[in-house]
């Protein structure tokens, strides 16, 4: 009897089939030699046999015992071959001597004990990979982690710093940089990671940040504090980072928000919406105040007829005043109200066509020129007729006015694959580049006599008609006013 049978077994166990194929043919290739006669033959053979029958039993439910259990099942199986032994040896010896008995009760002993020992070994070195698959998983997992949040504090709009328990700070952004007063030399060295946030602030403007973190790290809930930093407006939050095992603070956090955009957009929002009240007030207003405006303009034009030839005069200036409030009132309404348009496809230079005589006659009186060019080629967009026409008279008008007795007032449409352009271009005075910036507010005019709510017209007409103005001047030379019209894919396919 000697310790061949324990790695024989415990490698048929743990190896499946295979293993136990091959181990059982080198038992084979190493035992037969040794074999002396027909019985020791037989014996082999019979027990090779049994061996395979119980291991090919055996391994595959052994697999999916605890580690205790296997040891057991493993002394229980080795148990079994040990019996089938001793009962083998006991049928071909002759007589029992206390020394054999105590070498086959140590050789018995010695087998079951290395058998527990070999699988407790394996066990061992197994629950230790284990664990150790298990921590580098998690370290796997704790490193993506960490690289997800460092990924999400640098893509944040928000500045934000963390510290751990201790006070040093273990992430931070560039936003952090920008907008909190860290000190100059660990931004420009890069070393603000490890350093206690007590001392990676400026003193003075970065207190109010360290007395935020320390209240956090000392379990404060988070605070919400408003901050107005020269013309910036920031809103800072502190909030404690607490273990989720005894909730104990582990950290802290600091997160602070630009918001002065956001502020100024709600005061803007605010205005525009006392403004809003007010445009409606007084479009309800200038409404009434035209029959009014319309009743005084019949009683002057009764007493006209009424009064002597030499005062029709007098009347003829107060009925022009009457008729420019008039004017006035209307082109306020227009700027004032969002009404629906209806549209319908039409040719832009159908349009045009329609006023250049009106223009032709108005710039002969003038002593003006129009010079034309209208594109040939030109498709039927969506256009409000009536508007067009007011968008187009206001600028050509203004062109004229703009000119002295022999100017030139150039018109001309373009058409690309997405766009179509009308440009009209006067060589008048030119508009200054300090009041470029003003020429669509409602009321800023140039003129003497002029209401300032033509071109905000202009421009409302054409961006009610999803396109735009641009305007270009040089002074002494002249102005050009180009709307653009953008084509949808449907106007394109007309």
């Amino acid at each position: 009897m000697d310790f061949h049978l324990i790695p024989y077994m415990i490698g048929s166990l743990y190896g499946g089939w295979p293993a136990l194929a091959l181990l059982t043919l080198i038992c084979v290739i190493v035992q037969y030699p040794t074999l002396d006669n027909f019985q020791e033959l037989a014996s082999f053979i019979l027990f090779t046999a049994g061996f395979v029958m119980l291991m090919s039993i055996s391994y595959r439910p052994f697999h999916q015992l605890s580690a205790l259990r296997k040891e057991r099942n493993g002394l229980l199986l080795m148990s079994v071959l040990m019996l089938y032994l001793v009962i083998t040896l006991t049928g071909s010896v002759m007589e029992w001597t206390f020394d054999l008995v105590l070498e086959v009760v140590l050789t018995v002993s010695a087998t079951l004990l290395a058998t527990w020992l070999s699988i407790f070994i394996i066990e061992s070195v197994k629950e230790k990979q284990l664990l150790h698959e298990e921590v580098t998983r998690l370290s796997v997992n704790y490193r993506n982690e960490v690289e997800k949040l460092q990924q999400f504090i640098d893509v944040t709009s928000f500045a934000v710093i963390v510290v751990d328990c201790e006070g040093r700070i273990t992430h931070y952004n560039e936003m952090a940089l920008k907008l909190l007063h860290i000190r100059i030399e660990l931004t420009e060295s890069g070393n603000l990671l490890g350093t206690y946030y007590s001392k990676a602030f400026q003193p003075g403007q970065g207190d109010l940040f360290v007395n935020m973190i320390s209240q956090a790290l000392n379990g404060t809930r988070a605070t919400l504090v408003p901050f107005v930093s020269g013309d910036k407006m920031l809103l800072k939050t502190t909030f404690s980072l607490r273990s989720l095992l005894n909730n104990e603070a582990e950290g802290a956090a600091l997160m602070v928000q630009d918001v002065t955009e956001l502020s100024q957009l709600r005061n803007e929002v605010g205005r525009m919406e006392r403004l809003s009240l007010v445009g409606q007030m007084a479009a309800s207003i200038t409404h009434e105040i035209r029959n009014p405006l319309a009743v005084i303009r019949g009683f002057v034009q009764l007493i006209q007829e009424r009064s002597p030839a030499s005062q029709r005069e007098y009347f003829q200036i107060v009925m022009e005043e009457l008729d420019r409030a008039n004017m006035i009132i209307s082109d306020f309404l227009s700027l004032a109200q969002n009404r629906a348009l209806t549209m319908e496809l039409s040719s832009l230079n159908d349009i045009l066509n329609e006023l250049l005589p009106l223009l032709n006659a108005d710039a002969n009186l003038r002593g003006q020129t129009i010079d034309t060019s209208l594109c040939e080629d030109m498709p039927l967009i969506m256009l409000n007729d009536r508007e067009i026409k007011q968008m187009f008279l206001n600028i050509a008008r203004n062109g004229m006015e703009a000119m002295d007795d022999h100017g030139v007032l150039q018109i001309s449409t373009h058409y690309w694959n997405d766009r179509i352009e009308l440009r009209i271009a006067d060589n008048g005075e030119g508009i200054a580049q300090d009041k470029m910036v003003h020429l669509f507010e409602p009321f800023f005019t140039t003129k003497t006599r002029g209401t300032g709510l033509g071109l905000p017209l202009c421009l409302s007409i054409v961006e009610r008609h999803n396109g735009k103005i641009d305007v270009n001047s040089i002074e002494g030379e002249g102005t050009t006013f180009i709307v653009t019209f953008y084509l949808q894919q449907e106007e394109k396919a007309v």
